[in-house]
């Protein structure tokens, strides 16, 4: 059949690069981001280290459980994690060999801990690392994990939330480019950017029950800017977009809708989707919408309207108010947005970027490290 000479060109194109010296890293992220990603988890086995620029063939030896274990702060909420992740494991996988997976867990992620100090445990991380270990076991698991935590998932690591907030606030902005409508309705509904968090510091393998989605997913985002898991949880609510409008504005109902994944996403769509917004609008042009976002939120620049407002017991009017007034600088920013935009879809013609292939998330990876806001957002040590 045709899809199956498809793949077979695929994987033939993907042995290819791996046998090119040097590694044909480029083609590597392009099959990782191209439809059906790697296809298989032998194959990931290879690419995903070459994704990351882990050396295969110096990979550490595991230590010994036991002295991990000894004396960690984190063992007792890692063990804790760890028993209740059961549905993160093939279903009618024998139990020896799950509670076994499921030590191993333990170890990689004391592991990794204990090597670098700096890493702060989350709840969700393990979520993260089951995935690698399922895929590649234990040795490379660690080895990759080690390199992701430094990396992609550093934000989500550090002794507060402060970062992963900061990234959630990108949601919105993007939100709004695409479906105004969606977004005044969630800032109506105050419903807020919670409810993607989950999402967010899981690379959503903790809201996907089928594990082909999670590690389809984790092909694209091994292969991408860090942000591009923020890109992909903005695409799933614009394409929910009308069950958002049809939703009672309150926030209880937006959350409640929103926190419920779908199970059968168009994930082959969303992925190129999410390709094509984050070359429309990278991080830069939503840096200053996000940390605007983050200013307004802060104790200090509300401190002063709160004051005012205590004088008349209702601070939630101020606020509202505010809101509006900003909506309305918003309707002025936008109409002075809209110029500019024709250029970037120029420059994404000249580009040659086909959404068929989600190549367009390709071809801004090379570029989307000098687009990263650095100083803003310390993805990169």
């Amino acid at each position: 059949t045709d899809f199956d000479s498809k793949k077979k060109r695929k994987v033939a194109e993907i042995n290819q690069a791996l046998n090119s010296d040097p590694i044909d890293v480029a083609t590597l992220r392009r099959m990782a981001i191209s439809e059906g990603g790697l296809l298989t988890d032998e194959i990931r086995c290879k690419v995903w280290p070459k994704l990351l620029s882990v050396n295969t063939d110096d990979l550490p030896p595991l230590p010994a459980g036991k002295e991990l274990r000894e004396d960690n702060k984190d063992y007792q909420q890692v063990l804790l994690d760890v028993r209740r992740s059961l549905r993160r494991f093939p279903p009618g996988m024998p139990d020896d060999q799950r509670e076994g997976l499921q030590e191993e867990l333990i170890d990689i992620i004391l592991h990794v801990l204990k090597r670098n100090p700096q890493l702060h445990y989350y709840q969700g991380y393990h979520d993260i690392v089951v995935t690698f270990l399922l895929v590649v076991g234990d040795r490379l698991a660690t080895a990759l994990v080690e390199k992701l935590s430094t990396h992609h998932l550093r934000d989500f690591m550090d002794p507060t939330m402060d970062n992963t907030k900061h990234i959630l606030n990108y949601l919105m902005p993007i939100i709004n480019q695409m479906n105004p409508d969606v977004h005044d309705f969630m800032q109506s509904a105050e419903v807020g950017t919670i409810f993607a968090l989950s999402w967010l510091i899981t690379w959503f393998g903790h809201v996907l029950s089928d594990f082909r989605h999670v590690v389809r997913l984790y092909d694209f985002f091994l292969a991408c800017h860090p942000l591009m898991p923020i890109y992909f949880a903005a695409v799933i609510v614009l394409y929910r977009g009308q069950e958002v409008l049809d939703c009672e504005c309150d926030m209880a109902s937006v959350h409640h809708l929103l926190s419920q994944i779908p199970q059968d996403l168009p994930y082959e769509t969303l992925i190129s989707k999410a390709g094509d917004l984050f070359v429309q609008f990278p991080p830069s042009e939503l840096a200053k919408e996000a940390a605007q976002q983050q200013a307004e939120r802060t104790a200090a620049s509300t401190f002063k309207d709160f004051e005012l407002a205590s004088v008349q017991q209702r601070p939630d009017t101020v606020l509202r108010q505010r809101f509006r007034e900003r909506l309305r600088g918003e309707e002025r920013t936008k109409s002075i947005l809209t110029k500019p935009r024709t250029n970037r879809f120029v420059k994404l013609a000249v580009m040659g970027l086909t959404v068929a292939l989600g190549a367009a998330a390709l071809a801004v990876v090379k570029s989307a490290l000098e687009w990263a806001p650095k100083f803003e957002l310390q993805i990169f040590p």
